[in-house]
């Protein structure tokens, strides 16, 4: 290996230049070595959670459900919750590899309130080369003030003579009864079959009285199976416990706090540059190349953060 001091490499780079000195071909134990290492820098922030924009609803979408197994009994897949609070545990952590495998660690946890559900409707989708298009909707015979209310904006202003048309179906008897008929249609032509459940919002803490109405898809069984279960609970109420048990993991859906417009610093958690820089430190220094002659998606800049739609596994 040949070194040479750093008060050598000019006249070194002028002897190659000039051809002075010249390796020969096939000459043993030249290697070249690098002055320095070449720099780490690794990207600040996860491009997967783009864009970082505002939820377009307060309340999560499960926006996929679990696939179905026709060989297990008919069962519901989703729940709705309100976050009660926040407290920490004392647990012992199972991680093969890490340092504080089967040791003791302290973890926050979030408390939510899940009170039971009532389920006022069944919605059959059938599948066509765009996705899945909704076929029909059955709702149930009486429904409660606070899911009426989720159809007004002015409930106390209103008529509230919200689906009084609807309840007149159910007044029809026999095999020819339009309820009877769609509930006929769901069963032959769908293959997703969905119920339609509400919270029962007043037994929160809350003020707010509108209850939160969502689909939650039916997984096992046939399709036949899946309509007698939804007709089955029309204006029953469903528990968490028969949908999820005790110890399984599940995904928790939401829209975290938001925090409005922030700079790249806190955005991002880019570096802050150093104290003499001329206007302002919590900035990145170089947004990008002359050409292409624009801002790249990936390049950190300053906007909105929080109420962000996510999913924690």
């Amino acid at each position: 290996m040949i070194r040479h001091r750093p008060a050598d490499i000019g006249s070194l780079s002028l002897a190659l230049a000039a051809g002075a000195f010249r390796p020969r071909p096939h000459a043993q134990g030249v290697t070249a070595a690098r002055a320095r290492p070449v720099a780490e820098h690794p990207r600040h922030g996860s491009l997967g959670f783009l864009p970082r924009k505002r939820a377009a609803r307060h309340r999560g979408k499960a926006k996929a459900f679990p696939t179905d197994d026709k060989s297990k009994p008919v069962h519901l897949t989703a729940f709705l919750g309100y976050k009660a609070g926040m407290t920490h545990i004392v647990r012992e952590l199972e991680r093969p590899g890490s340092k504080m495998h089967r040791k003791e660690v302290v973890e926050a946890v979030t408390v939510i309130d899940t009170p039971p559900m009532v389920v006022v409707g069944v919605v059959g989708y059938v599948e066509t080369p765009r996705g899945l298009r909704s076929l029909t909707t059955v709702w149930a015979e009486h429904l409660s003030d606070e899911l009426k209310r989720r159809f007004y904006k002015n409930w106390y202003r209103s008529k509230k003579k919200a689906f009084t048309k609807a309840a007149k179906k159910h007044a029809e008897s026999g095999a020819k009864s339009s309820i009877a008929r769609e509930l006929e249609r769901i069963s032959k032509y769908c293959s997703v079959v969905r119920v339609l459940a509400h919270t029962q919002i007043r037994k929160t803490g809350l003020q707010q009285k509108k209850a939160h109405l969502m689909e939650i898809q039916v997984n096992g069984g046939s399709i036949a199976d899946k309509v007698e279960f939804a007709k089955s609970h029309f204006e029953k109420t469903v528990d968490i416990a028969s949908v999820f048990e005790q110890n399984e993991n599940i995904d928790i859906i939401g829209v975290t706090h938001g925090h409005g417009f922030e700079g790249v610093t806190h955005r991002w958690g880019t570096k802050k540059l150093p104290r003499k820089t001329h206007k302002g430190l919590r900035k990145v220094a170089c947004i990008g190349a002359w050409h292409p002659s624009k801002v790249m998606y990936s390049v950190a800049r300053a906007g909105q953060n929080g109420y962000h739609h996510r999913t924690e596994r």
